[in-house]
């Protein structure tokens, strides 16, 4: 008997110890899995095969207002269209190649590689959150950090190329909250970007960010409100190409 009061006390240290090793508390599949349910879930978030989001982007820097759409279409493919002092922009991704409209010629002009490499991971959807193995993307998580009063997950997620960006996930909620990442300046240098989400709302059954404020080198330059999501319009393939 009194062996095997010892075997069980052994064991129940055993499984505390276990239980208080850093890393197997949490790890990126957790963390992953939890943003998942906490956005829709997946067979929710698989269902979603268009997203129309329109609003209003502030530009900071220069005091103005420009009313956007943004469509996506999966599982890459994206078009922007922005009103800037009465001139018309147009950004798309075909999922091979992104080209944009200049505002004042309307000559369609191909983005070189950087940018378009950019512009093909904002036009990844939710089956690149669902299986980011199928586009080459790896997650590593890095522990918790306090943002902004936040505690957040960090993850630090890693593309084909080798390019990393952090992602924090709140940790009360579960859903993404930040993410940073290198990005080319308009000078075409490198400089830190970040994008701040907020105000997050139900749509159909998942929960939006209404609100997102993006940063480069520490220095906010949009906000953008948004004032609808709809998904599933049937958007057709045409609609991401220029001509």
């Amino acid at each position: 008997m009194r062996e095997k009061r010892i075997l069980t006390f052994s064991l129940v240290i055993l499984m505390l110890t276990a239980l208080s090793l850093p890393g197997l508390a949490q790890t990126e599949k957790d963390i992953l899995d939890n943003m998942i349910k906490a956005l829709g879930g997946r067979d929710t978030l698989a269902a979603i095969k268009d997203t129309r989001i329109s609003g209003t982007l502030e530009i900071i820097q220069y005091g103005m207002n420009a009313p956007f759409t943004m469509y996506q279409k999966e599982p890459d493919k994206f078009r922007m269209e922005m009103e800037v002092m009465g001139m018309s922009m147009i950004q798309v991704y075909d999922g091979q190649k992104a080209m944009v409209t200049n505002p004042q010629t309307g000559e369609i002009i191909e983005l070189p590689p950087d940018q378009a490499e950019q512009m093909k991971r904002q036009a990844l959807g939710n089956d690149a959150t669902l299986h980011p193995e199928k586009y080459g993307i790896t997650y590593a998580y890095k522990g918790k950090e306090e943002v902004d009063g936040k505690t957040c997950h960090v993850l630090e997620q890693k593309y084909p190329n080798g390019d990393t960006s952090t992602v924090y996930v709140d940790a009360v909620t579960s859903l993404p909250y930040k993410t940073k990442s290198k990005a080319l300046s308009p000078s075409g240098g490198e400089i830190e970007a970040m994008q701040v989400m907020g105000d997050y709302r139900k749509v159909n059954g998942t929960m939006a960010a209404f609100s997102m404020t993006f940063y480069q080198g520490g220095v906010e330059y949009i906000r953008m409100t948004i004032n609808e999501v709809v998904y599933n319009t049937g958007l057709d393939d045409s609609l991401f190409v220029l001509k």
